[in-house]
């Protein structure tokens, strides 16, 4: 008897078919999009933090009356100053973007003027 001999069978191709690529391409933007997400949502956190404000504890609070004003506020507890500088400085301090303030408010003052006010 003779043996069989079979032929060897021809390599094949790996073919993606249209879903298929979709799957692959879903499964390889994943991880991106999850960090572009991750960056955004702690982002936000990040602004709002504003590391390049002064630590708690080094400034005193004045309460905004009726009527006062930030060029007032900063008459008051800077005399010898230019209130130009200390409103700027009070702005930059409570993180005022268009120095608006309101009757009750709290207000801090920075460490260089709370001991002249």
């Amino acid at each position: 008897m003779r043996a069989h001999r079979s032929a060897p069978a021809p390599a094949t191709r790996l073919r993606l078919t249209l879903r298929g690529r979709r799957v692959l391409a879903g499964l390889a933007a994943a991880p991106v999009v999850a960090a572009i997400g991750f960056g955004a949502l702690s982002g936000g956190a990040a602004l709002a933090s504003r590391a390049d404000s002064a630590p708690a504890g080094t400034f005193d609070t004045v309460t905004v009356g009726a009527g006062d004003s930030l060029w007032e506020i900063a008459e008051t507890v800077a005399p010898d100053a230019d209130p130009r500088d200390v409103v700027d400085e009070i702005l930059h301090l409570n993180q005022l973007r268009d120095g608006v303030i309101a009757a009750g408010q709290q207000l801090a003052i920075p460490a260089a003027y709370s001991t002249a006010g």
